[in-house]
C-alpha cells in the first residue's frame, strides 16, 4: 500500500513515494483528452488559427486547480464527491441532481464512442456503426481488467493509452512547427463574433470535464484509502499534487497541440469542420504516416475515455443513488444513444462539438459543490482551502458560469 512507503525517510524516500502515488490524474486526465476535444480544438485551429489558444491555457490552469481540489476532498474526507452530496442532499433534489450529472456522463460517453468509430473508419474504412459496436467491446474489455486486476492495472492501461494519445496528436507539429509568434499572439483573451464564443464554450466544456471532478475524488480514495492519522493524509495531499500538475500539464500540451496543428496545417482548407475532412487535411498536408498516427491517436482517445467515462457514469449513480450497476451492464446500457447517432447518419463532428457545449452547463453543477466543500472546516478539517485557493476557485466558477450564461443568450437569440 502507499501509505506505508509515504512514512519513509527523508528527500529520496519522499521522492519515490511521489512517483508511485502517480495514478489517479492520469486516468481523470483522460478525459481531457477525449474525441470532443479532438473535434472542438481542430475546428477552433483550422476556423480561427491561433485566436483562441487563450482558452486552452487558461481551461487547463482551471483543471488543474480542480482535478486537484477534487481528490484532496476524497483522500481527506475518505468519500467522494457523488456519495458527500448524497448524504447532504433530500431524496428529491439528490435524485433531481443526480439525473443532470447522468446526463452529463452520458454525454461524454457518447462522445468518445463516436469519436472511436470515427478513428476506426478512418483507418480500415469500418462504417461508423460497426465501428461503435467494436469500441464498446473494446472498452468493455478495459473495464474487465479493472474488475479483474484492481485499479492500478487499469491505470496502467490507460497511461499506455495516453502515451499513444500524446504521440497521435504532438507528431505532426514536428513536420509542420507552427508560427511561434502568432502562436503566443494567441495568448491574448479576445473573441471575433458570436462563432467563436461558441467553440471557447465547447472548448471549455472539453476541457474542464464534469464527470472528472466527480470521478477524482473516488480514484484517489479507493487507490490510497482513508487514513485517520491527519499527518498521514496531508503528505499524501502534498504528493497528489504532482500526480496531478504531471498529468493535466501533459493533457494540456496535447490540447494546445491539436489547436497549433490544425492553425499551422489546416487554415482556410476546406472540410476541415469535421474530423474526417481534417485528417484528410492533415494527410494531404504532412504525409500518410501522420495521418495513420492521428487517426491512432484518435482512436486511443475514444477507447480510454470512453471506459473512463463509464466509471464515472458508476461513481455517480453509486454516490447519489446509491445503487451499483455492474461496470459492464452499465456499459451496455450507455453504449445505446451512440450507437443510434451513428446508424441515424448524425454528422459525427457536429454531434462531438455540440456534446462539449452540453458538457460546459455542466460544469457549474459540479464545480460550485466541489468549491463549497473544500472550503468548509466542517467537511475538510485542517485540509480546508486556503483563502489564495478559495479566490482561485470562486474566480475559475464565476468565468465558467458567466461564459455559459453568454452561450446560452447566444443560442436562444439564434445568434450562435
Amino acid at each position: 500500500m502507499a501509505i506505508p512507503i509515504l512514512q519513509a525517510r527523508p528527500a529520496a524516500g519522499r521522492r519515490w513515494s511521489r512517483l508511485l502515488l502517480m495514478g489517479p490524474a492520469f486516468v481523470a486526465a483522460i478525459a481531457y483528452v477525449d474525441p470532443g476535444n479532438v473535434a472542438a480544438n481542430l475546428t477552433a485551429g483550422a476556423s480561427y488559427g491561433y485566436l483562441l489558444v487563450w482558452v486552452l491555457v487558461a481551461a487547463n490552469a482551471m483543471a488543474v486547480l480542480v482535478q486537484y481540489q477534487s481528490a484532496k476532498l476524497g483522500l481527506a474526507t475518505g468519500l467522494s464527491l457523488p456519495e458527500i452530496l448524497g448524504k447532504r442532499l433530500g431524496n428529491g433534489r439528490r435524485r433531481m441532481y443526480w439525473l443532470q450529472a447522468e446526463v452529463v456522463a452520458g454525454a461524454t460517453d457518447m462522445a468518445e464512442v463516436i469519436g472511436g468509430a470515427v478513428a476506426l473508419n478512418l483507418l480500415f474504412g469500418l462504417p461508423l456503426l460497426a465501428g461503435g459496436l467494436i469500441i464498446g467491446v473494446a472498452s468493455m474489455l478495459l473495464l474487465a481488467l479493472q474488475s479483474a486486476r484492481g485499479q492500478k492495472s487499469f491505470e496502467y492501461a490507460i497511461l499506455i493509452l495516453l502515451g499513444v494519445i500524446a504521440v497521435g496528436f504532438v507528431s505532426g507539429l514536428f513536420v509542420n512547427p507552427p508560427d511561434a509568434g502568432s502562436a503566443l499572439g494567441g495568448l491574448v483573451p479576445r473573441f471575433e463574433g458570436t462563432d467563436t464564443v461558441l467553440l471557447a464554450a465547447s472548448m471549455l466544456g472539453a476541457t474542464v470535464m464534469p464527470h472528472a471532478i466527480y470521478l477524482h475524488s473516488a480514484l484517489a480514495r479507493d487507490r490510497h484509502g482513508f487514513s485517520k492519522d491527519p499527518a498521514v493524509r496531508t503528505r499524501l495531499i502534498k504528493a497528489t499534487r504532482f500526480d496531478v500538475a504531471g498529468a493535466l500539464m501533459l493533457a494540456g500540451v496535447v490540447n494546445i497541440a491539436m489547436l497549433l496543428l490544425a492553425a499551422s496545417s489546416l487554415r482556410g482548407i476546406e472540410g476541415t469542420d469535421t474530423i474526417a475532412g481534417a485528417h484528410a487535411a492533415v494527410t494531404s498536408a504532412l504525409g500518410p504516416v501522420i495521418g495513420v498516427v492521428f487517426a491512432i491517436g484518435l482512436l486511443a482517445s475514444g477507447l480510454a475515455s470512453t471506459s473512463v467515462g463509464c466509471y464515472a457514469g458508476a461513481t455517480i449513480m453509486g454516490g447519489l443513488l446509491k445503487l451499483r450497476v455492474p461496470l459492464l451492464t452499465r456499459r451496455v446500457i450507455t453504449l445505446i444513444p451512440a450507437l443510434l447517432i451513428l446508424g441515424a447518419g448524425i454528422e459525427p463532428t457536429l454531434a462531438l462539438v455540440l456534446s462539449q457545449v452540453l458538457l460546459s452547463f455542466g460544469i457549474p453543477f459540479a464545480l460550485i459543490p466541489l468549491i463549497r466543500l473544500t472550503g468548509k472546516r466542517d467537511v475538510m478539517g485542517i485540509h480546508t482551502d486556503s483563502m489564495p485557493l478559495k479566490i482561485a476557485g470562486w474566480t475559475s466558477a464565476t468565468l465558467i458560469v458567466g461564459l455559459n450564461c453568454v452561450l446560452i443568450v447566444l443560442t436562444v437569440t439564434g445568434q450562435a
